[in-house]
């Protein structure tokens, strides 16, 4: 079985509901890859420096020092889905480049064994350095489709202007030439829209350099981008939180 290991230049855009206005959009790299490959281009690694490069411990629990793709099996028993383990299984998450990394958010595509995608771990990390992740699924475990929104109660701190109240509704379109993902936070009348959507291709040395030409400082831009976020916001009068203990568990449903 051929190993997947896609780049993808895609598009990122956050709109913010309610009475205070904030939006942006710009382009951001992320690699999908089953984890199953024991090399890929020069330019990238697994668990090792370079120029863009996935180390396990960039993903997943941030209390246990698990194999990733077992963490994920894990999961899937201890949330009663362990007929779904013999599928393949897809993490779709920012590299490191020049081994810096920072994921707002990750997600693990879990499909099953006909090639059905039937559940999305949602990994979601904040500036502070905890994670959290949300399994998303259908109740009936049917196939994830385009339109159809899954939902999540908030439980974990990401941005000092948004509380630990509300819910996440999720929408994925996953193919094998393309990524959109559809994230709206609601709480009340509040909340953020955030999307991500690109074009797979292979990942190949080319693709590697021209990602860095044009974003060469890779996460570190995008932290960049969000602290700017968080000045203009306290400016236009966004109420700070301060942070709270993140969740004892990895995961919620």
């Amino acid at each position: 079985m051929t190993a997947i290991l896609d780049h993808i230049h895609g598009r990122t855009f956050h709109g913010r509901h309610g009475t205070i206005k904030n939006k942006f959009s710009y382009n951001v790299d992320y690699i999908i890859s089953d984890l199953s490959l024991c090399k890929g281009p020069l330019l990238f690694s697994r668990n090792k420096r370079n120029i863009i490069a996935l180390f396990d411990n960039d993903y997943g629990s941030t209390y246990s020092s698990k194999a990733r793709i077992k963490w994920v099996n894990d999961i899937l028993f201890e949330a009663g889905f362990g007929n779904f383990i013999t599928g393949k299984v897809l993490l779709l998450a920012q590299p490191r480049v020049f081994n810096h990394v920072f994921n707002p958010v990750s997600f693990w595509i879990i499909y099953d064994q006909l090639k059905k995608l039937r559940l999305v771990i949602a990994e979601v990390s904040n500036t502070f350095g905890d994670r959290h992740s949300y399994l998303c699924y259908n109740d009936d475990m049917s196939e994830i489709k385009r339109d159809q929104t899954l939902t999540a109660r908030k439980v974990f701190h990401v941005s000092p202007f948004q509380k630990i109240s509300g819910k996440y509704e999720f929408q994925f379109d996953i193919s094998d030439k393309s990524v959109g993902i559809w994230i709206n936070f609601r709480d009340g009348s509040k909340g953020v829209l955030a999307t991500f959507a690109g074009r797979r291709q292979p990942l190949t040395n080319a693709s590697i350099l021209a990602s860095v030409i044009r974003r060469p400082f890779g996460s570190k831009r995008i932290l960049t981008l969000i602290y700017w976020q968080a000045i203009k916001l306290k400016f236009k009068g966004a109420v700070f939180n301060k942070r709270p203990e993140p969740p004892s568990k990895d995961i919620s449903r």
